[in-house]
């Protein structure tokens, strides 16, 4: 399966029995391949549909002496006030094209999608450098709002889909940095996060690991976790940077794996805010709050288990797309379905389990086929999307699968390495003696100050 549709592709095993999940197909936009050897860009605009509209548009791309080289509209998707753009440009107008996007939101109140900015076969993929980058990719979505599939719970229900909009254009009109928004719940869709809560919380004891179950009573006490409310993303956030450094950022559809991928690397979730349909409360074809905020949370506020995360995204920065699908694969196995050791005993720690009262009851009987995590054979193990796994890894111990984890990230071809520093929440591209001097440098000093703790620790 193409790595653009793992978590990354809405399957997280948040089925009942009868009920399998659906894997998402396609996306808005396919740009079709090309053999030229200069890099395009591509993206996607939106403007409302007004007189002159268009014409300042394009007239931002006149006054940075950029030149379209394909254009084309539709109505939009989104919001049907408005039209859609797809235009491509040659590459030598990528640094006027940042300022040209700037003007678009701010001066047009446009929506902009950048879909590529595809270079020669060997160069290395675009990946963010800053925190900041994140909101250059945030939208680009492979489903919006009320774009359901036909056999979704919730497609025959306008109610539902115009619900699911709102939840989307919350999302989509989030910037880094904002204040995260805040919803306000309706009756049922506060019932059904009852049913699901319930249902899970009580056989949590029992076979979620340990990491798990000390988070989770945790949130319970400090942010409100239980079956009268479901908890808002800017506590649930706050609780987690306090804890691990990690932060949510409201998401307004499914990303490709790339880009979900890079977003871990600098300790950001991306989080929907919507509910499942409350016709089927034990199953959703997509990740919805019941599956980030039961799931993900709890695991993300262990500091081994955030550490792993986020390598694996910083393992993602610069990937060929081969080594995307394997890294989303090994996503899948782990944070998603993953199970480990604790006294002796199997216990869940993946979120696709965690958030499936079915699964999470199959995956720790007799049935399924347990295999000892191994990244190299993990990440080409084929799975399951639209039922149970028959093979699920187990891994001896988060500190384990970090060490195997970081063998395995080492190993991807990439001319640089990369270190993030959580200080300027940015990665530093290792690609220069200097800078890897300035980083041995940093390091040194870290492990006097070690050195010194020890020294004053051997002398009382």
């Amino acid at each position: 399966m193409d790595a653009a549709y793992k978590r990354i592709n809405g399957s997280y095993g948040q089925e009942t029995e009868e009920q399998g999940t659906r894997r998402r197909r396609g996306s808005m936009y396919l740009e079709e391949e090309t053999n030229k050897k200069s890099e395009v860009i591509s993206c996607i605009f939106s403007l409302k549909e007004e007189v002159g509209a268009l014409a300042r548009g394009l007239r931002l791309f006149e006054e940075k002496g950029i030149n379209l080289t394909h254009i084309e509209s539709r109505p939009s998707r989104m919001n049907k006030d408005q039209y859609e753009f797809f235009i491509t440009l040659d590459a030598n107008c990528s640094q006027a094209l940042d300022e040209v996007i700037d003007g678009l939101r701010t001066e047009i109140s446009g929506h902009v999608h950048e879909l590529s900015r595809s270079k020669e076969k060997d160069t290395v993929p675009w990946f963010p450098n800053d925190i900041q980058d994140l909101d250059r990719f945030a939208n680009q979505i492979l489903s919006y709002g009320s774009e359901l599939d036909a056999d979704h719970p919730g497609f025959t229900d306008p109610v539902y889909r115009a619900r699911r909009k709102e939840f989307a254009d919350i999302a989509y009109n989030y910037r880094q940095g904002d204040p995260l928004p805040t919803v306000e719940y309706t009756a049922e869709e506060v019932s059904t996060w009852r049913e699901v809560y319930q249902q899970l919380r009580s056989i949590y004891p029992s076979l979620a690991c340990k990491q798990f179950m000390d988070s989770l009573q945790q949130l319970e006490k400090e942010c409100g976790y239980g079956e009268d409310r479901i908890p808002q993303l800017r506590e649930v956030s706050a609780f987690l940077k306090e804890k691990t450094g990690f932060q949510l950022r409201p998401v307004a559809g499914l990303l490709s794996a790339r880009d979900f991928l890079n977003s871990l690397a600098f300790r950001v979730f991306q989080c929907t805010q919507y509910i499942r349909h409350s016709s089927a409360p034990m199953h959703s074809p997509e990740p919805d709050c019941c599956h980030e905020l039961l799931g993900h949370i709890p695991m993300l506020a262990d500091k081994e288990f955030a550490q792993f995360s986020q390598e694996i995204g910083l393992a993602s920065l610069g990937a060929s797309d081969e080594d995307i699908e394997k890294l989303s694969t090994l996503y899948w196995f782990t944070v998603e379905f993953g199970l480990c050791k604790q006294n002796g005993t199997v216990k869940a720690y993946g979120a696709g389990l965690l958030s499936s009262y079915g699964e999470l009851v199959y995956a720790l009987s007799n049935e399924p086929e347990y295999k000892p995590f191994n990244p190299e054979e993990t990440a080409v193990q084929p799975y399951q999307d639209q039922t149970y796994q028959p093979v699920y890894f187990v891994s001896e111990s988060f500190e384990d699968a970090k060490i195997k984890m970081r063998r395995y990230s080492a190993a991807i071809k990439r001319p640089f390495a990369v270190r993030y520093d959580p200080f300027t929440c940015s990665v530093e591209v290792l690609d220069q003696p200097g800078k890897i001097q300035n980083a041995l440098c940093q390091m040194r000093e870290d492990l006097k100050t070690l050195h010194d703790a020890l020294e004053k620790l051997g002398s009382s």
